[in-house]
């Protein structure tokens, strides 16, 4: 039995070698393995801290070994500065998506893992992740820091809406939204020790469905000091988290300003939009977001129904305005996750949901 698979092992026939150089690197929070081809070094595997002097040391060892392209897998955000690094050293970094290449048992260990993602590379088997430019990187960190502020200050109202629940205070489910301009000025109103209810109403904004009687009712309650406290500080909460989103609309306001323009808005300025909103979308950017996106793509993608310029602005911040990366719209939508991920054997069809995908 051992010598009929020693010679089917010897009788299999081996991929050729596309990139003699090629190198894997596993990466860790504290510790990165590298290795290299067995011919390049004596010690062909080595492990490597995560400071930056040895990301640096990294790319010097590969260079001696003449290394020009490198695999390594997406392990959550620890590859970003090792692949800038040797990106700007000129390296050709292959990101690779976990799923393609560990399908093989018996390989956990972190110096099989490398050696594992380096002959695989050598021999032509994993697929290049998709990346976008630096710029596109800059602004999907500023936009994706924006949607967790958004998160962040959410939870708050919510804390504020605990808070009245718990003083039977009904305001929040008359009204839509507590943090527009009635609901903000009863808060601040019962915050500075206002308890008629009646007045309180009177603070109602005439654009507000409910009646000013529907709201004098929801303002009786049991104003409890401890919940008056959880509501002050989560108000309060609330005001920073939107200073911060001013703050980093600002910023990205300057980054949409560097990127090249695609369309002259001089000679061909932005229609005016078909339909015309009576106010801007939740959480839209303070500025013109419309404007800039028509100046960067040189067309207006909100003219497409159901795009918003919060979806188009999505669109430009993970991709760019440039998809020839990907070689047809199909290979977009697979990207995206929205075509079914077809698992079929023996030709009975498994599973056909679409992947999970960050994207």
């Amino acid at each position: 039995m051992a010598q009929a698979k020693k010679r089917r092992a010897k009788e299999a026939p081996e991929l050729p070698v596309l990139n003699a150089t090629a190198a894997g690197i596993d990466i860790g929070a504290r510790e990165i393995y590298v290795a290299v081809h067995p011919d390049s070094d004596p010690e062909p595997v080595r492990c490597f801290a995560t400071f930056t002097e040895d990301l640096h040391r990294i790319a010097n060892w590969l260079q001696a070994c003449q290394v020009r392209s490198v695999a390594m897998e997406s392990t959550g955000v620890y590859w970003i500065p090792l692949f800038q690094i040797l990106e700007a050293r000129g390296f050709e970094v292959c990101l690779v998506n976990a799923r393609y290449y560990q399908n093989v048992p018996g390989r956990r260990t972190d110096v099989s893992d490398c050696q594992w993602l380096r002959h695989l590379h050598s021999v032509g088997l994993l697929r290049t992740s998709f990346r976008p430019a630096d710029q596109i990187c800059a602004l999907r960190s500023l936009v994706r820091h924006r949607d967790s502020l958004i998160q962040s200050a959410s939870s708050h109202v919510l804390r504020m809406q605990k808070a009245l629940n718990q003083m039977n205070l009904q305001i929040h489910h008359v009204i839509s939204d507590i943090t527009g301009i009635t609901g903000l000025r009863i808060i601040d109103a019962i915050l500075a020790g206002e308890r008629d209810p009646t007045k309180l109403a009177a603070l109602r904004d005439g654009r507000i469905r409910a009646s000013q009687e529907t709201i004098r009712k929801s303002l009786v309650g049991d104003y409890r000091r401890e919940h008056l406290f959880a509501l002050r500080q989560s108000l309060a909460a609330w005001r920073n988290y939107q200073d911060l989103i001013a703050e980093c609309d600002r910023e990205i306001e300057e980054q949409l300003n560097a990127f090249k323009a695609a369309a002259d808005v001089q000679s061909k300025p932005l229609a005016q939009p078909k339909v015309h909103r009576r106010s801007q979308y939740t959480n839209e950017p303070n500025f013109d977001l419309r404007g800039h996106l028509y100046r960067i793509f040189g067309i207006d993608l909100t003219a497409v129904p159901g795009i918003s310029a919060l979806t188009a602005h999505t669109l430009l911040a993970e991709v760019g305005p440039d998809l020839s990366r990907f070689r047809s719209g199909a290979a977009f939508s697979s990207w995206l996750g929205l075509c079914p991920d077809n698992d079929i054997s023996a030709g009975k069809i498994l599973s056909v949901k679409t992947r999970r995908v960050s994207n």
